[in-house]
């Protein structure tokens, strides 16, 4: 029986946004602006935790983790599609878009487990607040970031050894502006059923496990919150939850919309939509949401600075 003859795709072209001649200078303005800031901004916040001995606390440990991932995973997509936005080359070879592939997931998937570590950490810090220091050492909170790393290296590996294991025989044209799964699982030359069961069933233990993790912890942190007597003291606990609530829904929602619903329900101008989101918006806000009413990072970043001599 002869076996069809599929020729073996050595690079994909990337489409990226549908726009015309006045539209893309404007585009690229704006996301080289963005992406400039967000390396300003989570690179600040990473410099300062370093440098200012009053965040080097757990909280602030993780938050500069997450500023360290934001930084990868947007690098790893934000400046190939700049460049392809005033190139008329538009290619990425098969080796880098498993590559890019792989970068990012591991990436985003650390960030999905991190974000339950940090409400753990809330939580800890709400409920047990005289054995804080005790319970979250040093040793456990690299412990819990070895953990999100190697999780996030081991199920990118699953994601994409299913996802390139496929033949692809062309077309060679991802409708995405960077390689992500389920982008490229449409140019397959095979049914993908058995990819969108697998990812579906990833999708539990790196989005909704995680998530519902957060959920029931913040649950307990409410219910410890109400209890407390004053309403400034409720006030001053919920706060120190509410950025962790509004980055959490700002990554996870969208992410979990583009990796748990079957391929054949996914149109590819929504899912370029959901990654700006999760991979640009997200990186950009948080600095800001994380920063712009804290006054610890304030302090710091006066401190050192030199902005202001003393500190209170």
């Amino acid at each position: 029986m002869q076996e069809p003859n599929h020729s073996s795709v050595t690079e994909f072209i990337l489409l990226g946004f549908s726009l015309g001649p006045r539209t893309t200078p404007l585009l690229f303005a704006a996301f080289m602006i963005t992406y400039f800031l967000i390396i300003v901004g989570n690179g600040l916040i990473t410099i300062l935790i370093c440098l200012d001995s009053h965040l080097h606390t757990p909280m602030y440990f993780f938050i500069g983790i997450l500023s360290i991932l934001d930084l990868g995973y947007t690098t790893t997509t934000v400046p190939q599609m700049l460049a392809h936005l005033v190139s008329q080359k538009k290619t990425i070879s098969f080796a880098r878009c498993v590559a890019q592939m792989y970068i990012f997931l591991v990436l985003g998937i650390t960030e999905s487990w991190l974000f339950a570590i940090m409400s753990i950490d809330r939580y800890i810090a709400i409920c047990h607040p005289l054995r804080y220091k005790v319970i979250m050492s040093p040793w456990l909170c690299g412990t819990m970031v070895i953990f999100c790393g190697l999780w996030g290296v081991i199920s990118a590996l699953v994601y994409t050894v299913f996802a390139m294991r496929l033949p692809y025989c062309g077309p060679n044209k991802i409708n995405h502006f960077f390689c992500e799964v389920p982008a490229v699982l449409k140019l397959a030359c095979a049914d993908t059923s058995v990819n969108d069961r697998v990812d579906f069933i990833l999708g539990f233990s790196v989005i909704l496990v995680p998530l519902s993790l957060i959920l029931v912890i913040y649950i307990n942190i409410f219910i410890a919150i109400l209890r407390i007597r004053s309403a400034q003291g409720r006030l001053k606990a919920f706060s120190t939850c509410a950025s962790h609530i509004t980055v959490v829904t700002m990554f996870c929602v969208p992410a979990m919309v583009m990796y748990m619903r079957p391929g054949s329900m996914a149109s590819p101008e929504e899912d370029k939509k959901l990654a700006l989101f999760y991979n640009v918006i997200s990186a950009f806000l948080n600095p800001i949401i994380y920063s712009l009413r804290n006054k610890d990072v304030k302090r710091a970043f006066l401190k050192v600075t030199g902005w202001c001599r003393t500190s209170k």
